[in-house]
């Protein structure tokens, strides 16, 4: 299958009626591909969790697919990169977070997985104390090899993306939109400047809607790229506490900048450090204490998370047999394991992208 047609099928997945992230990684599960999905009969999808009639009619009439070559054509003319997130450059902070995007679209020159992601957000009207700290913060964090990403919105956003491009860090803008178009207009300037040390993001094809319920869909992206969410200005219910809420809920850092007690926005950042939903932080130099960065330090983000993060039970189970048994077929591991097929397809995906082990000729696989 040639790479556009395979393209089109990932599209259409995203595409799909009542089918999100969760649920289309789950039909990539139990189907074995993406172009499996739209293969299968609909009696055989209906049987698949969470599907039923509705969505297994959505599927087999393959009303998406006119849509989706259309964007196919599209992501070519312009030359965007597509991420599926079984590829290996698909961003690992984001691929552990169980409701990231299963399709990523970019534009521009910049590291996915950088050693250090600091996402900086907060208020669209930003104050003039606000304006300063985020120009010396950004400044300030340059010695620690940082990446910055931001939502590109009107704001503590921009000024934060415009303070990278003055002091050379590399800035990521995650759109709540597809790439047909910049919102807001008056930052397409900045946003095409950011093309050369960094660039634009999105899950939105160029058909989705622009609607409220984009910009929390947007957020998740935000935080769950970063290792540290930083709050400059925020009212007390302020769109940037979201972006903090769920890097909260991805057990990512969280820092507030204070204000002053009367201040309108700072209210957010008060309130988030006194629920100790934020650590305190003043400058630069707090996040990177907290954080444990040393200016000159080297990190392994793959070895990192190979090492840091917690295996779940079926990786684990699965990981503890190939320890015992060495080199082993994938009908052993399913007999012994006493899991699913698809959910040991899955697993084993998961950990050879996470460079965990490798697959070998006659599916059998071992540990790195």
């Amino acid at each position: 299958m040639d790479s556009d047609e395979q393209l089109k099928y990932q599209i259409a997945l995203t595409m799909l009626p009542g089918v999100g992230s969760v649920l289309a990684r789950n039909l990539v599960s139990y189907c074995g591909s993406v172009e499996n999905i739209f293969k299968k009969k609909k009696a055989n999808l209906e049987r698949i969790p969470g599907i039923g009639s509705e969505r297994a009619d959505a599927i087999t009439n393959h009303a998406v697919f006119e849509k989706a070559e259309k964007e196919v054509v599209f992501i070519r003319k312009h030359k965007i990169t597509s991420l599926f997130y079984t590829d290996k450059e698909y961003p690992l902070r984001l691929k552990n977070c169980e409701d990231s995007p299963i399709l990523l679209f970019t534009r521009g020159n910049y590291e996915m997985n950088p050693e250090r992601m600091v996402a900086i957000v907060g208020t669209r009207n930003a104050t003039s104390y606000g304006r300063t700290i985020t120009e010396q913060l950004v400044s300030d964090l340059a010695k620690y090899k940082v990446s910055i990403i931001s939502g590109l919105a009107y704001g503590i956003d921009i000024l934060a993306h415009r303070a990278c491009l003055k002091n050379n860090i590399p800035t990521i803008g995650v759109l709540a939109h597809g790439l047909n178009r910049l919102y807001p207009l008056e930052h397409k300037a900045t946003a095409e400047k950011m093309l050369k040390n960094g660039g634009v993001l999105t899950e939105f094809t160029t058909t989705t809607k622009f609607a409220a319920t984009n910009f929390p869909a947007r957020n998740r992206i935000v935080a769950g790229m970063a290792d540290a969410v930083i709050v400059v200005e925020s009212a007390i219910k302020g769109g940037s506490l979201i972006t903090a809420d769920i890097a909260n809920g991805y057990n990512r850092e969280v820092f507030a900048i204070p204000g002053k007690a009367n201040e309108k926005f700072s209210q957010g950042c008060n309130e988030y450090i006194r629920l100790n939903k934020a650590a305190l932080a003043e400058n630069a130099a707090h996040i990177a204490e907290l954080m444990g960065w040393n200016a000159d330090q080297k990190t392994n983000l793959k070895k990192q998370y190979q090492i840091f993060r917690e295996l779940t039970r079926e990786e684990k189970l699965l990981v503890d047999l190939l320890k015992e048994n060495g080199k082993t077929d994938i009908d052993t591991l399913t007999i012994k394991s006493g899991l699913p097929v698809h959910r040991i397809s899955t697993t084993l995906l998961s950990l050879e992208f996470e460079g965990m082990l490798k697959a070998l000729p006659g599916k059998m696989f071992e540990l790195v």
